[in-house]
């Protein structure tokens, strides 16, 4: 039952994603030659160029992985370890990893020591 249900399921992931490439590259080609010939007067572009500058935006912008989901998650387990925090030992931590990641240690106000 399982092969069966991947058996289907394997040329229609393939499909979808050949759908999305194709109505992503007319999208960028179009929104493409439509706006910036006649404001900037840039070259009208093929698909396959339209397809590079969807490439090149994911990698630029999108990251290559699903890094929101994990940066979501990190700031909710943050959350619970620190949101119970004083406002003195949240000043601590925050120094503490600008020591650690930084580098550098900004001056201590007197008579106060970590």
């Amino acid at each position: 039952m399982r092969k069966r249900k991947l058996l289907f399921m394997v040329p229609l992931a393939i499909l979808g994603i050949l759908l999305f490439v194709t109505i992503g590259g007319v999208l960028v080609m179009q929104l493409w030659n439509w706006l910036l010939p006649p404001l900037f007067g840039l070259r009208v572009i093929t698909f396959w160029q339209a397809f590079g500058i969807l490439v090149l935006c994911r990698i630029l912008f999108g990251g290559l992985g699903r890094h929101g989901a994990m940066h979501s998650r990190f700031r909710h387990r943050m959350g619970g370890h620190c949101g119970n925090l004083s406002d003195e030992e949240r000043e601590r931590f925050r120094q503490r990893m600008r020591e650690v990641f930084v580098g550098a240690t900004p001056p201590q106000s007197e008579g106060k020591a970590l």
